[in-house]
């Protein structure tokens, strides 16, 4: 009885932090409840069923298997139990989502009891997650005559699973909460210091916003109790920042509805909202549960007479209130008209947007992996049977426009199409299933993932997918008793699930904490490729990358497939020349500052940036397909020339041939299949026979943006301005501003070069900055810390071997040792330079924080509250956002630097150059530049 023992103990634990028993995964710990359960003197025999009945995950877990088998014994009298009859456990089977429990059921209904197996068909029927060992079973059942075989197969082809559920309510009451003024970022539905917990959901719900605000949710609900709560981003966009499986998780768990009343903390439906609408990939998250977003439009531009926007003294829009949505508001969402109406019906706001045919069958079905199932199932069955199966599901919206080019994405989509019209051209607007040739999985949400892969009944990758990895990097910083908890388990389920995993579950190679995307950067070896990501900052500087929530890639592994519309495409080009002293982060900066003031809105948010950066390669054009998730587009596009592109191809064949050398291939081959593939792209290419990707000519764009390189003659920075008065102006990317506009006053209390927006030239930077300023000045010291964390360890390898790792060597007062890694996370810094693990570190803000009120300037992408740095009690923290020389002169000198002061310092040093790609580039391969 020991692990009993054991769960009691943890249940009086979690008791004391207010928390209910923790849902059971371990099958030996089921069989011990079976056992107490079959004993009826047992004096744990009530818990032991209640904890069996209603506090076992379902899926492929090892419980539900041994769950499963119980239950089968149950319905064909082997056994009884007074409280479990054979049909309420028929109900519990119905429940479990498919592995084990359509195992059991298939058993019963193939079985030679008739009574036995018309209950089993009829569970059956309403069950969608099923894989090829099951329906292989139901064909040869059918081919060998089975009756009830049919029966299953002819209920599939009609899609009875879905049609048989109850539509979407016509009338939706809902009462508001505003989380927060401005943009919320997924941190504060699910903070990142809090990513251990994320896989046990009712503890990591107490981390959603605030104790304070759980509170007056709860007291909303009571006061409301015929009512679901919106949460709303006043003033801003709801979600950014990231996918954020978690968040919705949250969201869901303290607004929604329990998807099953056996499976514990797993709710559905939420509804979310925002001023400025959702971010598009956490918007796809919210599908995933079969919630509803909406886009409320509640604050307006305030016009003149001539209809022009009224600015303010900075020249932002001045806003004014539509309709009021504050917290307590009684709203109806009519979603029949899909209109949004006031309490006495008054119609306020249409949100046909958040009303597709597609998203309503999300909300039917309560996820959209359930409808993607789904659709799968009935082509089997129609197939199978032989007939035509009838439309059930809303047809996929074929948008085409007889002439018209194709944008990049466009392109891109049109070839991994399935299951569209065959020969027609889909444009932007379109809904379209597509093959997903690249995953990749990060470590604070790959417990997630592997849970829904669990739950969804998978055991094995899609083997239509060509690569997949699970990356280490957001835990890489501190290898705390947390991150020895999760971390091996993830990766020994990701190692089996046939995932190239950076940490071996064997230990038979060194482990690796380099970042995903830089790692995902290396495995695409195709222009053409579509990628999905567990992160927002999954954006490749080859193919077309979407960041995902951990469904959408638990989806994307299993299937491998994605289902989205064709977003429509914002076009940067280039011209002018980049001046010597410039860095070319400063170049994607002003991409931001320039797009807004050339359009007023931001024409990026939720589209592709279509960037023509041709003449980079791979690794520095990362810094500004990167950098678009935080211009809160949906994704972006490099459009390289042809000698770009297999430049940048032959550099990821050598970093995927140093992952097998390294021992990182599996059973599969899949890392010498990478490198195949990209033997063969690198071949169409010389050969002409398909040259770099590139738009048509009469594509058509929702906008374009021309970016003057002759406007940047001085390094940029994006500031959240965390004291704006207009608080949906703080913590957004849009404030860009020149060092000069600092007057080298602001003072700096930490410098980060890190995360995924460098590469090994920053690092170089950083080594040639030191020895030119040790020539200088004889030595250097610093008035703040600097913490450099290399993105990948073969930046780190290269750099020993090439004589640059021994000057930060010289300087720095820690060197990571991965032998020793950190225990505890870094509360104090010394005014020294700090070589971190290779990995996320400080832009992760989940482990490593800089102090509380600092102001940090930072080569990363996040700048969001609370993020890097906390507020302190006196002064809010600030994460300034700055090319790679800037931050480190920042950190040598304290403050921010002058012009004069930074041209000094780069002076001789090769910056990240970049040159608009020429009309007519001589002996190009491509017809596009």
């Amino acid at each position: 009885m020991s692990l009993y023992t054991d769960y009691l103990k943890e249940i009086e634990t979690r008791k004391g932090e207010g928390l209910h028993p923790k849902p059971i995964d371990d099958g030996a710990l089921v069989a011990e409840l079976i056992s107490q359960i079959r004993d009826s003197d047992n004096e744990h025999r009530e818990d032991s069923l209640k904890f069996f009945i209603y506090n076992t995950l379902p899926g492929t877990t090892s419980a539900a298997g041994v769950k499963a088998a119980f239950l089968k014994e149950i319905i064909l009298g082997e056994v009884e139990v007074a409280e479990i009859t054979p049909e309420f456990a028929f109900e519990l089977l119905s429940h479990m989502k498919g592995g084990p429990s359509v195992e059991v059921l298939l058993d019963l209904a193939l079985g030679d009891d008739a009574a036995i197996a018309a209950q089993a068909a009829d569970v059956l029927k309403t069950q969608v997650f099923l894989y090829e060992a099951d329906t292989d079973r139901l064909e040869a059942a059918f081919k060998a005559g089975n009756a009830i075989a049919r029966e299953i197969l002819e209920s599939y082809a009609k899609a009875e699973f879905f049609t048989k559920l109850p539509d979407v309510d016509e009338e939706i009451k809902v009462v508001t909460y505003i989380a927060a003024e401005g943009d919320i970022s997924t941190d504060l539905l699910s903070p990142g210091n809090q990513a251990h917990s994320r896989s046990d959901r009712e503890l990591h719900g107490k981390c959603m916003i605030s104790e304070a605000a759980q509170k007056e949710i709860e007291a909303l609900k009571l006061q409301h109790p015929d009512k679901r709560v919106m949460l709303i981003a006043e003033k801003g966009t709801m979600g950014v920042g990231s996918s954020r499986m978690s968040g919705v998780n949250n969201v869901a768990l303290w607004t929604g509805k329990q998807a099953s009343p056996y499976v514990p903390f797993v709710n559905f439906a939420p509804v979310v909202a925002g001023t400025n609408g959702i971010s598009p990939i956490f918007l796809t998250t919210v599908g995933v549960t079969g919630g509803i977003g909406l886009d409320l439009k509640n604050w307006v531009k305030k016009v003149d007479s001539d209809g022009k926007a009224i600015l303010n003294n900075d020249g932002n829009p001045v806003l004014e209130q539509k309709y009021s949505v504050e917290t307590g508001t009684v709203l109806k969402i009519d979603t029949k008209n899909k209109m949004l109406l006031d309490e006495d019906g008054k119609e306020l706001v249409d949100v046909s947007s958040a009303f597709t045919p597609q998203k309503v069958e999300f909300m039917k079905a309560g996820s959209s992996y359930a409808i993607v199932f789904g659709k799968k199932l009935q082509t089997f069955a129609a197939e199978t049977l032989g007939v035509e199966a009838p439309l059930v599901f809303a047809p996929a919206k074929e948008v085409s426009h007889e002439g018209q080019g194709l944008t990049a994405v466009e392109k891109i989509f049109n070839r991994n199409a399935v299951g569209s019209t065959p020969g027609k051209t889909l444009h932007a607007g379109s809904d379209v299933r597509v093959k997903v040739n690249i995953v990749g999985s990060q470590d604070t949400t790959g417990l997630m993932t592997s849970q829904e892969l669990e739950a969804m009944a998978a055991t094995v990758i899609s083997p239509t997918v060509d690569g997949a990895y699970q990356s280490g990097c957001h835990t890489a910083s501190v290898w705390d008793k947390k991150a020895q908890a999760n971390i091996p388990r993830l990766m020994q389920f990701m190692n089996n699930f046939g995932l190239i995993t950076a940490r071996d579950p064997k230990g038979e190679y060194h482990a690796m904490t380099d970042v995903i995307h830089k790692v995902l950067n290396d495995i695409t070896v195709d222009d053409w490729d579509i990628i999905i990501g567990g992160d927002s900052h999954t954006r490749m500087s080859k193919g077309v990358a979407f960041g995902a929530d951990s469904g959408t890639v638990a989806l994307a592994l299993a299937t491998g497939e994605a289902t989205m519309p064709i977003p429509e495409s914002v076009k940067v080009t280039f011209k002018g020349k980049m001046a010597d002293h410039m860095d070319f982060r400063d170049v994607v900066h002003a991409t931001q500052a320039q797009m807004l003031k050339q359009h007023g809105d931001n024409v990026f948010q939720g589209r592709i940036i279509e960037v023509h950066i041709g003449t980079l390669l791979a690794d520095q054009a990362f810094t500004f397909t990167d950098w678009t998730a935080e211009m809160k587009a949906k994704a972006s596009i490099c459009i390289s020339n042809d000698d770009t592109l297999i430049g940048s191809l032959e550099l990821a064949k050598s970093r995927i041939q140093i992952m097998i050398d390294k021992g990182m291939e599996n059973e599969a081959g899949t890392l010498q299949g990478l490198i195949d593939k990209a033997d063969k792209r690198i071949a169409e290419i010389r050969s002409g026979e398909k040259p770099a990707l590139s738009p048509d000519d009469s594509a058509k764009y929702f906008a374009e943006v021309v970016v003057d390189l002759d406007l940047i003659d001085e390094p940029m920075i994006a500031d959240p301005d965390v004291n704006n008065e207009d608080v949906s102006k703080r913590y957004t990317h849009d404030t860009i501003r020149p060092i000069s506009f600092y007057k080298a006053e602001k003072k700096v209390d930490l410098g980060f070069v890190g995360s995924c927006m460098v590469h090994k030239g920053d690092m170089k930077i950083v080594a040639q900055m030191l020895k030119n300023l040790e020539k200088a000045n004889g030595k250097v010291e610093f008035k703040a810390p600097l913490v450099v964390a290399a993105p990948t360890y073969n930046i780190i390898d290269e750099m020993k071997a090439e004589g640059d790792w021994e000057i930060l060597q010289k300087y720095s007062g820690f060197e990571f040792d991965d032998l020793f890694p950190k225990a505890q996370a870094r509360t104090e810094y010394e005014n020294i330079l700090y070589l971190e693990r290779p990995g996320c570190n400080l832009c992760m803000g989940n482990q490593e924080k800089a102090a509380k009120g600092d102001t940090v300037l930072a080569t990363s992408t996040r700048l969001f509250q609370g993020r890097v740095v906390e507020d302190a009690a006196e002064k809010k923290g600030e994460s300034l956002l700055a090319s790679t020389p800037v931050v480190v002169l920042s950190a040598i000198l304290g403050r921010t630097p002058t012009i004069e002061e930074y041209k000094t310092a780069v002076e001789g040093i090769d910056l990240t150059k970049f040159a608009p790609p020429v009309e007519k580039p001589a002996g190009t391969r491509s017809a596009h530049f």
